[in-house]
């Protein structure tokens, strides 16, 4: 698999090893971002970038943090924000978004930025 030419790493402590430009986003397992604010920063920057890079988005697993951070995504895609979970397990794992609080938190947060841009 190629590079990617940028990458968000939701994970509790940054890697500090990637050869490729990353954003890091503290986001210990099963929980929530540790800020909201950065966590949509870094996806909005990957979101534009994924128009003309190649773009990762990773957590430790793969489903949770991952799930809901590619419901984010989809959201600002114009993926309604209470069907973004349903759409990232249907498109990506059946599984994605592991915990309520982060359904809730997508939800919430998609919603606020939704207001923000309308």
């Amino acid at each position: 698999m190629p590079a990617p030419d940028f990458a968000v790493y939701l994970l509790g402590r940054d890697p500090e090893a990637e050869p490729w430009l990353y954003r890091w986003v503290r986001w210990r397992d099963f929980r929530l971002p540790d800020s909201t604010d950065a966590a949509v920063a870094a996806l909005r920057e990957a979101y534009e970038r994924a128009a003309e890079q190649r773009v990762e988005i990773a957590c430790g697993g793969g489903i949770g943090r991952t799930g809901a951070a590619l419901a984010l995504l989809a959201t600002m895609s114009g993926v309604a924000p209470e069907r973004a979970v349903g759409w990232v397990r249907a498109h990506y794992h059946r599984r994605a978004v592991e915990t309520r609080r982060q359904r809730r938190w997508v939800e919430a947060t998609a919603a606020s930025l939704r207001t923000e841009s309308g």
